[in-house]
């Protein structure tokens, strides 16, 4: 027979359980409603994809204003090295407009490092080109002072159109995190994830990338195996959420630097 003391111990009992249950499956899960999925990013080594060496660091010296105060900033993003097919140098690199944002100081010099075949890097001082202007048009092309050698020249040619997105895409880029990217010190890559929306100056994707990687590689593997740069990182959550600037947006300026 039940009491009205085992009723209360039941309902105290389950009640409790329904809320710890609760909690583990909110917290559980990301803002989406869905679990976020693991970080599928991998390290550049000798053995990944040899595109890959286009992709650099870049960094520009910024000054910021904090409470009134002008602050020196360095600005740590990448960018990628672009070729045409009858282009003589290969000096052209895209990047993001917003990594140049606090760019005011014309006496300090942004750099652009590239991973190399040999035990050095090859380093070059770059200047702009042109840009978009803003977060909604968030690109940038600029030009090498000293242009790569051949030997060390893997540079992309761009989509001749625009990404497909029924066909995966790859990330890369030298995010800052302290895991993979070593605090932006190492090139890491999300080898294959998709696209998720497509709006007529931007796309997201599922592809995970952090502070660091702004300004990195969209690229897309043709079915002849090239790939191709089809897009710059523009911004991400780091949990699977990220949008890219289409280089379909700005193609013509493309092609009037690129020589």
């Amino acid at each position: 027979m039940l009491t009205l003391s085992k009723i209360q111990h039941y309902f105290s009992a389950t009640t409790v359980a329904v809320l710890v249950l609760c909690v583990f499956s909110v917290g559980a899960k990301a803002g989406n409603g869905t679990i976020p999925a693991p970080d599928a990013r991998e390290v550049y080594t000798k053995n990944s994809p040899g595109w890959l060496r286009a992709v650099g660091k870049l960094q520009v010296p910024g000054q910021k204003i904090q409470a009134g105060q002008r602050q020196h900033h360095l600005e740590d993003c990448s960018a990628t090295l672009v070729s045409s097919r009858t282009s003589a140098r290969v000096d052209t690199i895209i990047t993001a407009w917003h990594c140049l944002e606090y760019y005011k100081d014309l006496s300090k010099r942004i750099t652009f490092t590239l991973i190399t075949d040999s035990p050095e890097p090859f380093t070059s001082e770059v200047y702009r080109l042109a840009d978009g202007g803003s977060m909604e048009a968030d690109w940038a092309i600029m030009r090498l002072y000293q242009p790569v050698p051949v030997e060390h020249a893997y540079p992309l040619t761009v989509h001749p159109g625009r990404a497909d997105k029924g066909t995966s895409i790859v990330m890369a880029g030298f995010s800052s995190d302290d895991n993979l990217g070593q605090y932006g010190q190492l090139l890491t890559y999300d080898p294959q994830c998709r696209i998720t929306q497509q709006e007529s100056s931007t796309s997201d994707s599922d592809c995970r990338a952090l502070k660091g990687s702004s300004g990195g590689a969209v690229v897309q593997i043709s079915e002849s195996g090239e790939a191709r740069l089809s897009g710059v990182i523009s911004q991400g959550n780091g949990l699977g959420v990220s949008t890219f600037i289409p280089v379909a947006g700005f193609r013509s300026a493309i092609s009037h630097h690129l020589r």
